[in-house]
């Protein structure tokens, strides 16, 4: 009866260190695709999101990409899109794909 409680416990410890373990790591998608490095909290000012290639950006590789002469996205090196039409045909491009980036961004913005 002893031996069946301590494994008991022991079960319960184990999964209570499972539980407790999750979530210390931050998702891919918070990592800068270029440099590959996390990108600060919060994200949205230290990153810029590319509508054309549906990536995040960090800010220092936009940097380096325009201190180098890059006009466009510094991961797709398309030339970026002057206006909002422009921009609605790229994501509606990438929704046909089922993209589901650009389907979230263009349910969330639209």
């Amino acid at each position: 009866k002893q031996h069946k409680k301590a494994c008991k416990q022991r079960a319960a410890e184990l999964k209570d260190e499972q539980l407790y373990s999750q979530g210390l790591e931050r998702p891919e998608v918070d990592c800068c695709p270029i440099c590959t490095l996390p990108i600060p909290l919060p994200t949205d000012q230290h990153s810029g999101f590319n509508v054309c290639c549906m990536k995040r950006v960090c800010v220092g590789c936009h940097v380096t990409a325009l201190k180098r002469g890059m006009k466009g996205c510094p991961f797709c090196r398309r030339p970026l899109s002057k206006n909002e039409a422009d921009v609605l045909v790229l994501l509606q491009a990438r929704v046909v794909k089922k993209d589901q980036e650009a389907i979230n961004f263009l349910g969330e913005r639209y």
